[in-house]
Parts: structure tokens; C-alpha cells; sequence
């Protein structure tokens, strides 16, 4: 399958699929258990954690979804949506959880809480296979740079201005997208020069298309990737956590990131914002 005909197939599958009503509103631990119902929303297109393939759902966070509702003493409705819908449905109290791979900010810390994390997600910067002009960080001064409109790649533009300050450069055009399939073709097709994402998710795409693109290096601070919850939802919050603490000493975890991210994470903090 070519990058253009994933990219078709990708977008008809996830414009096809639902999974749950998305009625419920946000509950403590104790109201879900009450109503025997907990609402979960994930992301459509975000490969490796999570995405839609032949109209299934794959990825780290389906996978790990798959094991919390084994062990859960209720019913799990899935909501898959785009990304610009997710955490303000958590946030509203539309959603119980947002089980995707959230990069922690304190920005975001703000309105949500973070169970512990299920992986690094410091962001890194990906150029096409055959590019000479960009070989470090300085390089990308004056560049056009793609990232995810509200994501964490947004988030790093900051971190990426003073490091090209510091080497008396500046931030070049930036262009949002709503997802980052879109970004990736556009910079195959040379519309912009690079694009920001974490570093599990460039891996799996230069994975999957070693001739087009190239991994760069580090432009944001260390990151980490987690589920969230609506601020102060503290009994839901900690079942989570009980059940990826669980996850982590079993080593399941670690074996379902070498599966799906093509790494482990086996030093992760148990505070996504430690170091922040």
C-alpha cells in the first residue's frame, strides 16, 4: 500500500466507525460502579497509540483498553474522534477518560489530572528521507514547520524558539493541521520543511516509510504521554493508576509498548509531570 492510499484507507475507515453513544457524563469511580457504565474517548488517526485499520481499532491505547475492561467490574463505551474533540469532552463532562496518549503540559494540568504515564512523548522533529538542508536543530531556522493544532507539538514550539535563539535564529512559518497524516503528506509533497511530533510516533512512521522521511533530534523538554481525567476526579483517577501500576509490575505494559511503539519505557516516572 502506497503512503497516499494508507492515508485514503485510514481517513474512510475512521469516518465510518463508531463505538459507544457518548451520553454519559463524567463520573466519579463510585458513580460509574452505581451505573455500571464508563465512557472512554480515544483518537481516530494518532499511530502508534491509537488509530483505525480495516475498521478495527489498534494501538498501544486499544490494547491497553482491551486489558482494563477484562479486569473492570463494568461496561467500557469507546468514543473514537478526532483529536480536536477529545480533551474538551473530558473536560465538559461529556467523556469519563480521555485513554489516549495526552502529552502532559502544565498548561493542560490545569483543567484535567493525569493517570501515571504509558510512555515518553518528547517531541521530536521529521524531515523527508532526502533532505540536505536540514541536519540539526539550528537548521531549522526560517523553516516552515507543520504541527497538530492544540497537541503537543504545538506546545513544543515554544522550547524550539529559544533553542534557535540561542543559536541566533528564529521560528519559521508554522502550520496547524487537525491531524498529522495530513501534516506527513504535506511535507512529502514539500509544502513544509519539517514536522513535530513525539518520538514514538515518528518512529512508527519512518517505520513504515523508511524511503520518505528521516527522524531528527529532540526540540522540546522531556514529555510524557498519559490518560486524564477532569480535574479532581481523584477516585477515578486512582483506579487507573492501580490498574497501569498493576500493568507496569506484571511487565505487560512494557511487552505491549515493544509491540506497538517498537521501544520500551521501562524508567517512567509515576508523575507525567516530573521534570516539568
Amino acid at each position: 500500500m502506497t503512503f497516499k492510499h494508507w492515508l485514503a484507507a485510514a481517513a474512510t475507515a475512521c469516518a465510518a466507525l463508531t463505538v459507544g453513544t457518548g451520553a454519559a457524563h463524567a463520573a466519579t469511580l463510585e458513580q460509574i460502579q452505581a451505573k455500571g457504565v464508563m465512557t472512554v474517548a480515544t483518537e481516530d488517526d494518532y499511530r502508534p497509540f491509537e488509530y483505525v485499520e480495516d475498521g478495527k481499532p489498534l494501538g498501544l491505547d486499544h490494547a491497553l483498553l482491551e486489558q482494563l475492561r477484562k479486569s473492570a467490574g463494568f461496561k467500557i463505551e469507546q468514543n473514537i474522534m478526532p483529536w480536536s474533540g477529545l480533551l474538551p469532552g473530558v473536560t465538559t463532562g461529556k467523556y469519563d477518560v480521555a485513554l489516549t496518549a495526552v502529552v502532559v503540559t502544565p498548561e493542560r494540568a490545569k483543567s484535567l489530572d493525569f493517570a501515571m504515564p504509558i510512555a515518553e512523548a518528547t517531541q521530536y522533529y521529521v524531515v523527508r528521507a532526502q533532505e540536505t538542508r536540514i541536519k540539526s536543530v539550528a537548521d531549522l531556522a526560517g523553516k516552515t514547520v507543520g504541527v497538530q493544532a492544540g497537541g503537543g507539538s504545538f506546545a513544543a514550539l515554544d522550547n524550539l524558539r529559544k533553542l534557535l535563539a540561542a543559536s541566533g535564529g528564529s521560528l519559521g512559518k508554522v502550520v496547524q493541521y487537525a491531524s498529522f497524516p495530513e501534516a506527513y503528506q504535506d511535507l512529502a509533497n514539500g509544502r513544509v520543511d519539517y514536522v513535530i511530533n513525539g518520538a514514538p510516533n515518528l518512529a512508527s512512521l519512518i517505520k513504515e516509510h523508511p524511503d520518505r522521511f528521516k527522524l531528527g533530534s529532540a526540540v522540546g523538554t522531556p514529555t510524557y504521554a498519559a490518560w486524564a481525567v477532569t480535574k479532581g476526579n481523584t477516585t477515578l483517577l486512582n483506579y487507573l493508576n492501580q490498574f497501569l501500576a498493576k500493568a507496569r509490575a506484571d511487565g505487560s505494559l512494557y511487552a505491549l509498548q515493544r509491540k506497538w511503539l517498537g521501544m520500551t519505557f521501562e524508567s517512567l516516572p509515576v508523575s507525567p509531570l516530573a521534570g516539568q
